[in-house]
C-alpha cells in the first residue's frame, strides 16, 4: 500500500477516527485505525466495539492495500507535521511496518494484520431519512447536558430520540434526564422518519456525532434499527449500538399545572446565579430564589464560606415565593436559552419547575428544587 495525502486532510480524518478509540484497551487491535487505500480515496476506520467511525479522504493512491496502525500515535505524528505538507504513507507487508514521510521527517510504525480488525456487522435499518445538520445539532446540543452519568441507571446514559405528538402534529423529539433535571426538545419530523423506533443514543455517540454537525448546509443521512443507529455525511459514517433498555415515561415528570410565571433576561439571570454561587459550598451548590412583585433576590448562605445576595428586576406578579435550586443545574438550563428571555413556571417550593424560551414550547426544561 502506498498513497500521498495533504496533511490537513489526513489530520481531520485521523483525528475523527482516533477519538473513538479507548485509551485503555485489553484488545491491542482496538487501539489501531484500519487504513484502506483504493481508487482515489483512503478510508480510516476505528471502533471500540460499540461505536464505529469511517472517514473517507481523497488521496493519490499509488498502490492499493490495507493495514492497521496505532491510532493515537498516528494522530500525534500528523498533528506535529508542518501545515500544508504532503504526507506519503507506505506499508511494506514483509516488514510489518508503516512508513510515514513528510519533507525531511520520517517515521516507521508497527502494524497489526488487517484481518484481525473487527468490522461492525451491517444491520437492516427499518427507518432511513435525512435531516439538516442544524436540526440535529439543536436536538442533541440542548438535551445532552441532562444525560445521567450514573451507571446503575444505564437507560438514562443517553438521549432518547423518538417520534412524539407535539403541539401541532408529529415531531422528532430528543429527551434526556438524570432525575434532577430534564430536557425535552422538538423539531419538525423529517420525511421518512414516521416509522422510526424510539432509541437511546449513548452519551459517547452524542459527543462523536457533534463533530459531524458543524456544516449548516449539510444533510445528514440517518438510519435507525432497534439495535443500531447510523449517521452519515458524504465523507463520514458513524455507526453506534443503541442502549438496550426502556426510557422511563418522562411525560409524567413535566408539570402541567404550574401557574406562577417569572420572566427574566436569560443572560443577566445566568450571570447573577454564577456570581452568588461563588460562595456556595461545593457539596450542595444551593442558591435561593426569593420572588416578589417584579423583583427576584438570589441568595446563598454557606456558614463555612460566607454569604451573597443579588437583586434582579423581573416580570413577576404572583404571590411571594421562596425556592431553592442547585446552582449548577440553573446555570446549565439558563445557558440553553437562545432568545432574550427565559420563562420559569413555578407551583410551590417543593414542586418541579418548568423553564422555556419565551413562548416557544419546542424546548422545555424541568428542574427539581432543593431545600435551602
Amino acid at each position: 500500500m502506498k498513497f500521498s495525502i495533504e496533511r490537513g486532510v489526513l489530520l481531520k480524518a485521523v483525528a475523527q477516527a482516533q477519538s473513538v478509540v479507548e485509551r485503555r484497551n485489553t484488545i491491542p487491535i482496538l487501539a489501531n485505525v484500519l487504513i484502506e487505500a483504493e481508487g482515489d480515496d483512503v478510508q480510516f476506520r476505528a471502533t471500540d466495539l460499540d461505536i464505529e467511525v469511517v472517514d473517507k479522504a481523497p488521496a493519490k493512491v499509488e498502490r492499493a492495500g490495507a493495514t492497521t496502525v496505532a491510532a493515537v500515535t498516528l494522530n500525534e505524528i500528523v498533528r506535529k507535521l508542518p501545515d500544508g505538507a504532503l504526507v506519503t504513507l507506505t506499508e511494506d507487508g514483509a516488514s510489518g511496518r508503516l512508513t510515514i514521510e513528510a519533507g525531511r521527517s520520517n517515521f516507521s510504525l508497527a502494524t497489526l494484520p488487517k484481518e484481525d480488525f473487527p468490522i461492525m456487522a451491517s444491520s437492516e435499518y427499518a427507518a432511513n431519512f435525512s435531516a439538516p445538520a442544524p436540526t440535529l445539532r439543536r436536538l442533541f446540543d440542548k438535551s445532552k447536558f441532562a444525560i445521567s452519568t450514573e451507571e446503575t441507571r444505564y437507560y438514562l446514559n443517553g438521549v432518547y430520540m423518538h417520534v412524539a405528538d407535539g403541539d401541532s402534529g408529529k415531531v422528532m423529539r430528543c429527551v434526556a434526564t438524570d432525575g434532577h433535571r430534564l430536557a425535552r426538545i422538538d423539531a419538525d419530523l423529517p420525511d421518512g422518519a414516521a416509522d422510526m423506533a424510539g432509541i437511546i443514543v449513548p452519551r459517547k455517540t452524542v459527543g462523536e456525532l457533534r463533530k459531524l454537525l458543524d456544516d449548516d448546509d449539510m444533510q445528514i443521512a440517518v438510519s435507525v434499527s432497534e439495535t443500531k443507529v447510523r449517521f452519515a455525511t458524504p465523507d463520514i459514517t458513524l455507526t453506534s449500538k443503541v442502549i438496550d433498555g426502556t426510557f422511563p415515561d418522562y411525560t409524567r415528570v413535566i408539570p402541567q399545572g404550574n401557574t406562577r410565571k417569572l420572566e427574566v433576561d436569560a443572560t443577566e439571570f445566568a450571570q447573577a446565579v454564577d456570581r452568588v454561587a461563588t460562595v456556595s459550598s461545593e457539596r450542595s451548590r444551593a442558591v435561593k430564589l426569593a420572588l416578589d412583585e417584579d423583583r427576584l433576590v438570589l441568595s446563598v448562605n454557606a456558614p463555612d464560606s460566607g454569604a451573597a445576595e443579588e437583586e434582579l428586576a423581573v416580570a413577576y406578579s404572583d404571590e411571594r415565593l421562596e425556592i431553592g435550586f442547585n446552582a449548577k443545574y440553573l446555570l446549565e438550563i439558563a445557558s440553553q436559552v437562545d432568545r432574550e428571555n427565559a420563562v420559569f413556571m413555578f407551583n410551590s417550593s417543593g414542586d418541579p419547575t418548568l423553564m422555556r424560551e419565551g413562548n416557544d414550547t419546542s424546548a422545555v426544561y424541568v428542574v427539581m428544587p432543593m431545600r435551602v
